[in-house]
C-alpha cells in the first residue's frame, strides 16, 4: 500500500490539525498517523490507494478552518497501520 510522509508547516498547531486530519483520515479510509513536532510543524504519515492518499494531501494544503499551511514537505514512505493514529 503506498504511503507518503509529510511534514506540514505555518500555523498549524493549536488549530486542532491532528484532530482533523484524523477525522478526514477516518472518513477517506487512510491510515498511519499525525504528532506534532517540537519546531511547530505537523509530521503524518498517511497510507491507502492513490486516490486517497490525492485526497487526504489536498486536504491537507488546507486543513482546518484556523490552520495556515505555508508548506508541506512530502515523500514516498513506507509502513503498515490498522488505522490513522493521533499522537
Amino acid at each position: 500500500m503506498p504511503c507518503l510522509h509529510l511534514f506540514i508547516s505555518g500555523r498549524v498547531q493549536g488549530v486542532l490539525f491532528r484532530e482533523s486530519m484524523k477525522r478526514e483520515a477516518e472518513r477517506l479510509g487512510v491510515t498511519g498517523w499525525v504528532r506534532n513536532l517540537d519546531d511547530g510543524r505537523v509530521e503524518a504519515i498517511v497510507c491507502g490507494d492513490q486516490d486517497k492518499i490525492h485526497s487526504i494531501h489536498a486536504w491537507a494544503k488546507k486543513g482546518p478552518p484556523l490552520a495556515q499551511v505555508a508548506q508541506i514537505e512530502m515523500t514516498p514512505a513506507e509502513g503498515v497501520f490498522a488505522v490513522f493514529e493521533k499522537h
